[in-house]
């Protein structure tokens, strides 16, 4: 896989864990493109707020939930969501970072991190929403064509088992009625 095709699908989780984001009322969520020069572990920083620590840990726990569910992704470590203050979320390829507002303030790492590109989460919609579909049609075909040969499956092991099966050796003499009647009648 090149590192243009890896770059691709990390904009993708890094878009989806933002979605996970905003869906749980996460604030002012921005994603930072980190310059590859400034920032050598990692290619994104995902940062959100969160208003208490439940909320924080309600956010993470959501994203770790949706990456695990639709792109089988699992964070490689996680620390601070004991305490929710800070929730930083380790996935190699980006960073995403859950603040309570007032540590954000006080840390204020998109300040640090002054060469990265800052980018809206509503960027990169259109290439969530293509990769989810061409995802959700890859399986739906996979199941389909799967559905066919257990089909096929089963009717060959159906025509096994009759196979199988002792086969009659003498056929059934069918007897007319009147002669039925004549031998009950001797």
């Amino acid at each position: 896989m090149s590192t243009t095709e890896t770059h691709e699908e990390t904009r993708i989780l890094v878009q989806a864990a933002a979605a996970a984001c905003e869906d749980k009322k996460g604030e002012d969520t921005r994603i930072l493109e980190l310059d590859p020069i400034d920032s050598g572990l990692s290619d994104f920083f995902l940062i959100t707020s969160a208003t208490n620590d439940r909320q924080a840990i309600t956010i993470a726990d959501e994203i770790e939930y949706r990456l695990k569910k639709d792109f089988g992704v699992m964070p490689h470590s996680v620390e601070g969501r004991r305490r929710g203050d800070w929730i930083l979320m380790d996935y190699v390829d980006f960073v995403v970072h859950v603040f309570l507002t007032e540590r954000r303030a006080f840390y204020d790492i998109e300040r640090l991190r002054k060469s990265a590109r800052p980018l809206t989460p509503t960027e990169f919609d259109a290439e969530l929403k293509g990769a989810l579909a061409a995802k959700t049609r890859a399986a739906r075909g996979k199941a389909a064509k799967d559905s066919g040969a257990k089909k096929s499956q089963k009717k060959a092991a159906s025509n096994k088992a009759l196979a199988k099966l002792p086969r009659a050796t003498t056929a059934i003499k069918k007897s007319s009625p009147k002669k039925s009647a004549a031998k009950a009648a001797k």
